[in-house]
């Protein structure tokens, strides 16, 4: 699967509408439908977004990990 199409799958498992996620982006429907049918390359300040969104990892959006885990880093000492 591509990274696109990842895109597409997490959203639809998820629920979403395109429209709604792309409100979630702030971007248009358009806009968004583009990054999913590999279009338009997707800015890593989206994978950001998108990858908070969800809850997941970036390398899972981006269909590089089967593990959806996300990390978090504690900046607090």
């Amino acid at each position: 699967m591509t990274y696109y199409e990842n895109l597409r799958v997490i959203r639809e498992d998820r629920g979403f509408t395109q429209k709604q996620i792309a409100e979630v982006l702030e971007t248009t429907q358009q806009y968004y439908s583009d990054y999913e049918n590999g279009k338009r390359e997707i800015p890593i300040r989206v994978y950001i977004k998108l990858s908070r969104f969800y809850n997941v990892s970036i390398d899972y959006l981006a269909g590089e990990s089967d593990s959806q885990t996300r990390f978090s880093v504690d900046n607090k000492q």
